[in-house]
């Protein structure tokens, strides 16, 4: 269920870790560390999951580290597990079969910008707040936000999304060709900077949310946007979920083109009103976000707010100014870190999950969700990336307290049966790492995932690639 790892591969055998090591030392020196402190660092990050440590950790600094490091752990067939930022929510780190991690967070290099084509070469440990304070003076910004100050290879890795997707899409549409190290050492280019292809198999979306499982990115080629000449922020608050999810669906129906559109629940307003000190109504909260000229964002706005209207909503609250806005949407990122400070204590902790359902059926799951959250007991405030029909609960949980955990692994079990039922999917952004695997067949059935493993063995058949993520076992 929920709170339960299934998937835990056989441990690499101790002597070819040792040996593994052993070549990695003398082609690394002090580049590879194995103190029990800096590999729990990159077995356990903001995930609820158990911490399950590398052997050892890499800290590669240019495509040829990566290379050497696959090379030597296929000689020995040892797990490889990359690692950005560690900011991923399903054990998409953690390392149950040992082996090595390869730290990626020194690649943060920008290795070319073309500003007339609206495109950037980077390596994946750039970040993408450090990418946009690059790209701020030449007026142009990469879209995708998924909140954490996330690397851009890791967001790759696991096609992430977040408050822009609704206009600006997924990592998925925002990607024209990667550079993968595949599992004999050598690189795999899987396209051009030309803006479409008919060209072969499409191989960068099949390395897109492989979660490090078919190959480890080494670069990215990216699309970028222009700054828009207007930024408006809003806020609008609403009696009901419903009510805020129905004013969503007519925007969307009606062809606003919304940047940003955010749901807060009643529960998670109070948490955000608490840890950022603001003074929303607490009351199912919409935060809104226009980009355009001067005349298209006064348009917008002005639709919108009929539309809001219509459906109970309140006065909108406005801002142009861009340390407002700023405060506005950190207090939305903040969101976990907000919900944690509700409920101090030791063995307490969140776990953060998230499903995606047809923007029609978003206002039932939502409500039927709440529901369901009373009824066992549980507080779990909602956030929601409600333009693409995502939402996220952040469940609150006491690990030592075994009738609360049953509790908590039957809402988070309904929680995926609910969405899938809807036409929906178990995850619309997290990924399936660890925590999800069981949930898939449900989803797509036996022959999609046996396809899958058809896949991971082609392309890795020792099974180095960060093993027991995404596929079930038995499968």
């Amino acid at each position: 269920m929920g709170l339960t790892i299934t998937n835990i591969p056989q441990h690499a055998e101790p002597q070819a870790v040792a040996s593994a090591i052993e070549a990695l030392a003398a082609r690394f020196g002090n580049r590879l560390v194995t103190s029990l402190a800096v590999r729990e660092q990159h077995g356990h990050t903001t995930t609820w999951l158990p911490n399950q440590p590398p052997d050892a950790v890499v800290m590669a600094q240019e495509t040829a580290d990566i290379q050497d490091v696959v090379r030597i752990c296929a000689q020995h067939r040892v797990p490889v597990i990359a690692f950005g930022t560690g900011t991923s929510l399903e054990g998409h780190v953690n390392a149950p079969a040992g082996g090595i991690c390869i730290d990626l967070r020194d690649m943060n290099k920008i290795l070319a910008v073309h500003a007339e084509d609206l495109d950037c070469v980077i390596q994946p440990g750039v970040t993408r707040k450090a990418l946009n304070e690059y790209l701020r003076d030449q007026g142009l910004f990469f879209p995708i936000d998924p909140g954490a100050d996330a690397s851009l290879g890791g967001m790759a890795a696991t096609r992430a999304s977040g408050t822009n997707a609704v206009r600006y899409g997924t990592m998925r549409d925002n990607i024209l060709a990667l550079k993968v190290v595949r599992g004999d050492g050598e690189i795999i280019t899987t396209g051009t900077r030309a803006k479409k292809s008919s060209a072969g198999y499409d191989l960068t979306h099949l390395f897109i949310g492989s979660e490090g499982t078919l190959g480890i990115i080494s670069e990215l080629t990216i699309k970028l946007r222009g700054i828009p000449e207007v930024i408006a922020a809003a806020s609008c608050s609403f009696p009901t979920v419903t009510d805020a999810c129905q004013a969503v669906i007519l925007a969307i129906q009606t062809g606003i083109p919304l940047a940003r559109i955010e749901l807060l629940s009643e529960a998670q307003v109070k948490a955000v009103n608490a840890y950022s000190k603001l003074t929303l109504p607490e009351t199912p909260l919409l935060l809104l976000e226009f980009h355009g000229s001067e005349v298209e964002v006064g348009e917008q706005s002005k639709n919108f707010g009929a539309i809001a209207k219509d459906c109970g909503g309140g006065e909108f609250t406005w801002t142009t100014r861009p340390e407002d806005r700023n405060k506005l949407w950190q207090a939305r990122h903040d969101a976990y870190w907000s919900v944690r400070a509700l409920r101090p204590g030791d063995g307490v902790g969140v776990v953060a999950t998230d499903v995606c359902v047809p923007i029609s059926r978003l206002a039932d799951c939502v409500a039927e969700t709440e529901q369901d959250m009373q009824r066992l007991g549980l507080l779990a405030p909602i956030v929601g990336h409600v333009g693409d029909g995502n939402f996220h609960c952040s469940l609150l949980c006491d690990v030592n307290d075994a009738d609360e955990l049953a509790r908590a692994d039957e809402f988070m079990h309904r929680l995926v049966e609910r969405a899938q039922a809807m036409d929906g999917t178990c995850t619309g952004e997290h990924g399936v790492g660890q925590g999800k695997q069981k949930y898939l067949k449900g989803e797509l059935g036996l022959e999609a995932l046996q396809a899958m493993r058809a896949v991971k063995q082609a392309l890795d058949p020792q099974n180095i690639f960060n093993p027991g993520k995404i596929l079930p076992q038995g499968i």
